[in-house]
């Protein structure tokens, strides 16, 4: 018996053992919990530092311990582990501070930090090896977010296994209550492997001087770029008073492509880079702070001080996982006359009205004068007064600064129809193409009387009803935009079935007859084509012939002409601007399959210059496939079930936003035709939308425009509708719902409000998030329940077990087997509790430079001041079929 009792109590021990060294959130959270010091009672934050999100995800709260900062210019640093020790990613995170109290904060991560205090002067250093820096807050900054997909890696084998928090308290002054500060960030972080790797790219000039009283003052970084394609999806920029604008750029073969360009003088976010741009090998990235002298009487240098200045451009970028590089820095100009050819706006300041200015900043010019500066110490207790009888005009405007950041940021929006639009009672034939000519006005490419059905075409794809001739009709209408009222028409008499439309920078047309298999340029006012490529009537595949081409597209740029061809040829096929053959690339679709460039009928073309792709709907495959411009390489897929089989149509906006159509369902198949809109870094749908009149038959073009306006021809309904953008109801908080915590009860009351007066949406893909998200934070609370009662359920069981047996055998088991059973206990938590463990330091780079003192600069570490002290800172069912038999529709999957 005591045989038997002994061996169950092992078992259940290592039972035990298993149930607590499971790897669950909650584990990784008692692990924490055991190596870190609570927060103090002084602090407003969580006192739960890590917060558990379900089986993958959870939020890790970084905060000053409760500091009481006693001079100003003061850096202080303190450090958190990593609460696990395989690879996670951090893709969200949220800041808690004030620049009423805090002038700047700067998350690292490093595998060692300077000091195993609870919180130590950055005099000392942030990391003894080498630090990246993940993510900079300052001047009340909303929070920043990652895109899908994108995080930045720690842990694991080669990720950082420490965060270290640097904040720079500027002006103690708010600190003469003695109060003390918890400031920080949370993170959202995650286990689940993401497939882009973000990074930091900071260009900083460390050598410019700004003479007094000088108006304009330029400081200019540029490197070359020797690494793996790079994506940038955010900037930040920094100066102190000085600074008026700064700007970056990528520079390819002389082209500048503005990255960011924003005044530091309003909050120093990261902001969405406006339009994605993308940074090859031998790239220059480039960038230029515009400074003035004005009101200095001395010299001023680049520093850490409240009179010296910076000049950094910080980059927010995302790799391919297996090239990815978290942090590289530019500190030189290597090809000042290349400057000569940055664009004007770089020079041209950002203006910041005066009272954004005092909100923002909330402090007098200094003065080494020691009677003005006491009588402006006066004066700014008396501005504090005044701001305390004025605190709801500044609570006002701080907020619409706040609301305005966000409003960036998100990008949040939704699409609906513009029911006063009367475009949809127009009389038209059956509309193919779509575009937006250079005054912004709606070109419909229309068929008229004609229609593509099966009698259209024989088997080797010839068009069998020339005897009807062409379209007597114009089929080329000019829409005004906002009535449907026709300003132009052209096009009778010189096509037989239009299919594709665009429309270049010069106001030309650009059209597709798959009946001619032809391509046109057409002047907006000629009766005759100025271009023509391809042989009338004859179908082929060789550079001189196409078989019933799609679509074209043409390179505001370069000039030159993209062709989609087509239904019977699987390509995409160039031209210079004059009409020769460039190149070709693509291929039929293998049976059971599509592979990259391969295409089963090419349907449309969308550019994005920004980026020197072509993106393409590939109808029958269902998908979008984009491809760079000069090589025709193939750089992304964009595929989503919601698709369904076929996707007809896309559309680009600057901006990074992507508009689709698909086609309607195959019977027995659920996916709805409806319209799109995606991000184009991301991929992920954002909105889809339906007509509130009519309904969609065969939507077969789209276009939109910059202010997100949107147009949808459909071939079937021969029909024109009109969409607009509207701001969503839904709160953002609320999408975010157990990630982002809301900082106080007020705003959880009004996000309960607005949720409660929110119509039901229309769209199903918004109401499986919103359900997947209720789900999610009730499985968190079913896994938390059920973990502990696991982790509990041994325990009971032991000490039943124990009072059994010394009841039973008091003498077998003493105080032995009590001994045993602490050191197997000590053993397993043991198990439970975690092991602690030359980045650049701008403080000693700038001392290594001539002229330079060191006074100021170690603390420095990669930021400065940013507001000094004391200063103002068919398929063929289409009935566009060819007579041939189908081919079996390829899978979805």
């Amino acid at each position: 018996m005591a045989g038997f009792v002994s061996n169950l109590l092992i078992l259940l021990l290592l039972f035990q053992n298993i149930c607590l060294g499971f790897r669950s959130p909650l584990s990784v959270f008692k692990r924490y919990k055991d190596i870190s010091t609570s927060l103090p009672n002084e602090c407003l934050g969580s006192d739960q530092p890590v917060i558990s999100f379900g089986l993958s995800d959870f939020a890790l709260d970084i905060r000053m311990p409760a500091v009481t900062p006693k001079q100003s210019d003061t850096y202080l640093c303190m450090s958190v582990p990593l609460p696990v020790d395989d690879e996670a990613y951090v893709v969200d995170f949220k800041p808690h501070a004030s620049m009423d109290t805090v002038h700047h904060m700067l998350l690292f991560g490093c595998n060692e930090p300077s000091s195993t205090e609870n919180y130590w002067d950055c005099d000392e250093g942030t990391c003894k090896d080498k630090s990246n820096i993940l993510y900079a807050w300052a001047r009340n900054a909303p929070p920043t977010r990652l895109p899908k997909g994108v995080g930045f890696r720690v842990g694991g084998e080669t990720g950082s296994r420490y965060f270290v928090l640097q904040v720079h308290y500027g002006d103690v002054s708010a600190f003469r209550d003695k109060h003390k500060d918890c400031s920080g960030v949370t993170l959202h972080l995650t286990h689940q492997k993401q497939p882009l790797i973000a990074g930091m790219y900071l260009l900083m000039s460390v050598n410019t001087v700004i003479p007094p009283g000088k108006k304009v003052v330029d400081a200019d970084i540029a490197c070359h770029y020797k690494r793996s394609p790079m994506h940038l999806f955010a900037y930040r920029v920094h100066t102190h008073r000085l600074g008026k604008v700064v700007s970056g750029y990528r520079v390819r073969n002389g082209q500048w492509t503005l990255i960011g360009r924003q005044s530091p003088q309003l909050p120093q976010a990261f902001y969405p880079v406006k339009y994605p741009v993308d940074v090859s090998y031998d790239d220059i990235l480039a960038a230029r702070c515009v400074f003035s002298g004005e009101g200095r009487t001395t010299e001023t240098h680049i520093g850490g001080t409240a009179n010296d200045e910076m000049c950094n451009f910080y980059i927010m970028y995302y790799m391919e996982a297996k090239h990815a590089v978290s942090y590289m820095t530019c500190t030189q100009n290597t090809n000042p006359e290349m400057f000569r050819n940055i664009p004007q706006e770089a020079n041209i300041p950002i203006p910041v009205k005066s009272d954004v200015m005092k909100m923002m900043h909330g402090h007098h010019e200094e003065t080494k004068d020691s009677d003005t500066s006491s009588l402006l110490q006066q004066d700014k207790k008396e501005e504090i007064l005044d701001q305390e009888t004025k605190g709801s005009d500044a609570s006002y405007l701080l907020q619409q600064a706040k609301k305005e950041e966000a409003e960036i940021l998100d990008q949040d929006f939704h699409i609906e129809e513009a029911v006063e639009w009367t475009g949809l009672d127009l009389k038209l034939g059956q509309v193919s193409g779509l575009a937006l000519d250079p005054e912004n006005n709606l070109v419909v490419f229309h068929r008229g009387d004609h229609v593509w059905d099966e009698n259209s075409f024989d088997s080797k794809f010839v068009y069998q009803q020339r005897g009807l001739g062409p379209i007597e009709q114009d089929t080329i209408i000019v829409l005004n935009p906002s009535n449907a009222e026709l300003l132009h028409s052209t096009g009778k008499s010189l096509f037989y079935l239009p299919h594709g439309l665009s429309v270049d920078k010069n106001g030309n047309y650009w059209v597709t007859d798959v009946a001619l298999h032809q391509v046109f340029k057409l002047g907006a006012k000629d009766k005759e084509p100025l271009l023509t490529l391809g042989v009338p009537l004859q179908p082929g595949s060789d550079k001189n012939h196409f078989c019933q081409p799609t679509d074209v597209a043409v390179d505001p740029v370069t000039g030159s002409i993209y062709v989609s061809d087509g239904y019977c040829n699987s390509r995409i096929v160039q031209f210079s601007p004059s009409g020769l053959y460039v190149m070709q690339w693509g291929e039929e679709t293998s049976l059971g399959r599509s592979g990259p460039g391969q295409f089963s009928i090419p349907h449309s073309l969308a550019l994005i210059p920004d980026l020197s792709q072509l993106c393409v709907a590939d109808r029958e495959n269902g998908r979008i496939q984009c491809f760079r411009l000069e090589t025709g390489e193939f750089t992304r897929e964009i595929k989503h079930k919601a698709f369904g089989r076929e996707l007809f149509a896309v559309s680009y906006i600057p901006g990074g936003l992507l508009f689709a159509v698909n086609g309607m369902p195959y019977p027995g198949e659920a996916e709805s035709v409806q319209g799109f809109v995606m991000n184009f870094s991301t991929g992920e749908i954002i909105d889809t939308f339906i007509p509130l009149r009519k309904s969609f038959e065969m939507p077969h073009d789209i276009v939109a425009s910059e202010d997100r306006t949107v147009f949808v021809g459909d071939v079937h309904a021969k029909a024109v509708w009109k969409f607009a953008s509207v701001e969503k109801l839904e709160h953002r908080s609320v999408k975010k719902a157990g990630i982002e915590v809301q900082e106080t009860k007020e705003s959880e009351a009004i996000a309960e409000a607005r949720l409660k007066n929110e119509p039901e949406s229309r769209d199903p893909l918004k109401n499986m998030d919103k359900q997947h998200l209720v789900q999610q934070a009730s499985s968190t609370g079913v896994s938390f329940v059920l973990i502990t009662t696991l982790l509990i359920i041994p325990v009971v069981i032991l000490l039943v077990i124990l009072v059994f047996i010394r009841w039973r055998k008091p003498t077998v088991y003493g105080a032995d087997g009590e001994r045993k059973l602490d050191s197997s206990s000590g053993r397993i938590l043991g198990r439970l509790r975690g092991k602690g463990g030359g980045g650049i330091n701008l403080g000693n780079f700038f001392a290594s430079h001539k002229g330079y003192s060191r006074k100021g600069f170690d603390r420095l570490s990669t930021e400065g001041s940013d507001q000094e002290k004391d200063e103002e800172d068919g398929t063929d069912s289409e009935e566009e079929c060819s007579a041939s038999p189908l081919p079996p529709a390829p899978s979805s999957s």
